[in-house]
């Protein structure tokens, strides 16, 4: 009898622990933090099975738990703590379920820098756009990258993988400073591991499946890591592209959602419109902002929940991680006004109360200047601010692409569009602050199918000495054309000499052909003359109404002169000096132009004569 009881009693034991819930810690985010933030608050996002239901503890010195918070899923926890009087060590946290519990050892570090000595992008720098993919290659082989869904990488189709990687970037970071650019904007590294098609992939990275994890397809961690501090050694930031709005279809969050309210419109329930402007009118319906702000960007991006205070909370401090971790000089956030308002102005109010000298742009592809300055931090337009220091300026690229197309004989044609755009910038609280380019990876190539260098050139001297930040995209500077009438491949095209097999190397003067390498020295010789020219960085700008097709934009610093004169005719032209004497402090001027060394001597009766779409740059 008592062997009996005994044998009952084991069994009975043996099913109690078989049914007892066993701790699977399958995600830990943040992966670390850091002590000595303004906000010492921490959210702590853990991921197991049945996790909800756990207890958690410390007993870490200086930190303090404020909150455990369930929501909808089993498998998620947020843990929230104070780290007020926390030290950099091994936080241990010990986590409680039923009659199983687990230490999690969470690393508390150091800050390398203080807030106040991040210093973001400025008018001082020229912000080169490109995609890791369509760049260069470093690795061997990026065609067998374990994934959990199958890709391919095939070249000869422009919306598929090419394999271009982080290691291929760090091979060319000379090039860059060869040309004369300051910062690299990348879009997005983050992991996209979704579903592809034959003829559709996310090489773009918009679609972001781990908020923490750079695309194995580009490399590591580590990698990125190495190719910041390596740009940094050569005087080049680096800017980590962004996305708030959406994440993608095949993000863990989309199997099993923390909470119902995790993301707006379940289940592809609404289709963004695309129409931003309710974001900002007055008089929008609810059913309009909805369907602007809570509808799905395309049906493999769902619309995150920034008003759910958990998904803000892990998005600012995703952002915060990435600059603490990897000494990023800048963010750009995509799709900026897609997103609730309210969230993102807590956001950037978050980052600018720690990084009080650092910067963000916003995406907003609006070509209105009231709109965009109505985004903008401290614009007096607005009732509550939205903290956002920079953005993006649609109207102008807007206004020049159709201005390349025209004669500057109306009013309202050619560069005219150009001047009674920057009529507008009275809008602004801080024009200085808004980042301009001719194009980028989502609109057609500025040159289209043409090589109109004449033309190139007059967007390109407009946009590095105009009162803005400037953005050039990748391969302008060597003539790579392409619009988007099939795919936006073909505005995304691989860049010569990047890959293994390329015919030539257009990243030497030897690969590049004759009209290749005038193009390339002509924008070096502006980008280095623009560095650290205190002239167009800080000096004032002036422009003069087109006259007889002729735009003359002025900039002045102390006593030190820059004259951009463009010929917006297929004619030739004359420029009239006594229009322009308020520009000149002596009867007669002598400047030099900056791309080809010439001097022109200026008095206030000289009649200049201008070649067809003529550009000029003169310092005096």
């Amino acid at each position: 009898m008592k062997k009996l009881l005994s044998s009952a009693l084991l069994l009975t034991m043996s099913l109690f622990m078989t049914a007892a819930p066993k701790i699977n810690i399958t995600n830990v985010e943040p992966k670390n933090w850091f002590v000595g933030m303004k906000d010492t608050k921490l959210q702590i996002l853990l991921t197991g099975q049945g996790i909800r239901e756990a207890e958690v503890t410390t007993q870490y010195p200086g930190v303090t738990i404020d909150s455990l918070v369930k929501l909808d899923s089993q498998n998620y926890l947020f843990l929230y703590l104070d780290l007020k009087g926390a030290q950099p060590g091994e936080m241990p946290l010990k986590i409680t379920l039923g009659k199983k519990s687990q230490t999690v050892n969470y690393v508390l570090k150091a800050r390398e820098k203080k807030g106040e000595e991040r210093m973001g992008f400025t008018k001082a720098d020229v912000l080169y756009m490109f995609m890791p993919d369509r760049f260069a290659q470093g690795h061997a082989d990026n065609s067998k990258v374990k994934t959990r869904y199958p890709y391919s990488i095939d070249r000869s189709q422009p919306s598929l993988r090419h394999g271009g990687d982080l290691e291929g970037v760090r091979q060319h970071l000379d090039y860059f400073v060869d040309l004369g650019v300051t910062a690299l904007w990348l879009a997005p590294v983050l992991e996209n591991d979704q579903l592809e098609s034959e003829t559709q992939s996310c090489y773009h990275g918009y679609a972001t499946t781990d908020y923490y994890r750079v695309d194995p397809r580009f490399g590591t961690n580590a990698e990125y890591r190495r190719l910041i501090d390596e740009a940094h050694e050569k005087g080049l930031k680096v800017v980590m592209d962004m996305i708030f709005n959406h994440c993608g279809d095949k993000h863990p969050w989309m199997a099993d959602t923390p909470s119902k309210d995790w993301f707006n419109s379940p289940n592809y329930g609404i289709q963004t419109s695309y129409k931003l402007t309710p974001a900002i009118d007055p008089y929008a319906s609810e059913f309009d902002l909805a369907e602007t702000v809570d509808g799905w960007f395309v049906e493999s991006m769902p619309d995150l929940n920034q008003r759910n205070p958990h998904v803000m909370n892990y998005l600012i401090q995703n952002s915060i991680w990435w600059i603490e971790e990897f000494n990023i000089d800048g963010i750009r956030m995509d799709t900026y006004p897609y997103a609730d308002a309210k969230g993102m102005a807590r956001w950037m109010k978050r980052i600018n109360d720690e990084y009080p000298n650092y910067n963000v742009v916003g995406e907003s592809w609006v070509t209105e200047p009231g709109f965009t300055a109505a985004l903008q931090k401290d614009c007096p337009l607005n009732k509550e601010n939205t903290y956002l220091n920079t953005v993006m300026d649609f109207t102008f690229f807007d206004r020049l692409s159709l201005a390349k197309n025209e004669e500057t004989d109306d009013w309202w044609n050619g560069m005219n569009r150009i001047y009674n755009a920057f009529v507008y910038d009275k809008l602004y609280a801080n024009p200085s602050n808004v980042l301009a380019f001719l194009d980028n990876h989502d609109t057609d190539r500025f040159l289209g199918e043409t090589t109109d260098t004449l033309m190139l050139r007059q967007g390109l001297a407009l946009l590095l000495t105009i009162n803005r930040i400037p953005q050039i995209y990748y391969g302008t500077e060597i003539l790579m054309n392409g619009t988007k009438k099939i795919t936006d491949g073909h505005v995304r095209r691989d860049f010569p000499g990047g890959f293994p097999g390329d015919e030539r190397n257009a990243f030497t003067p030897e690969g590049r052909t004759m009209a290749e390498n005038a193009m390339y020295n002509w924008v070096k010789k502006v980008l280095h003359w623009r560095q650290g020219n205190d002239v167009i960085i800080k000096g004032r700008q002036k422009q003069f109404i087109p006259w007889k097709g002729v735009y003359v934009m002025h900039h002045e610093y102390n006593g030190r002169h820059a004259l951009v004169i463009i010929n917006g005719t297929s004619a030739a032209a004359q420029l009239e000096t006594p229009r322009y004497k308020e520009c000149f402090s002596a009867p007669v001027t002598v400047a030099t132009e900056i791309t080809s060394g010439k001097k022109y001597s200026l008095d206030i009766n000289t009649t200049l004569q201008l070649r067809p779409r003529q550009t000029l740059i003169l310092e005096y």
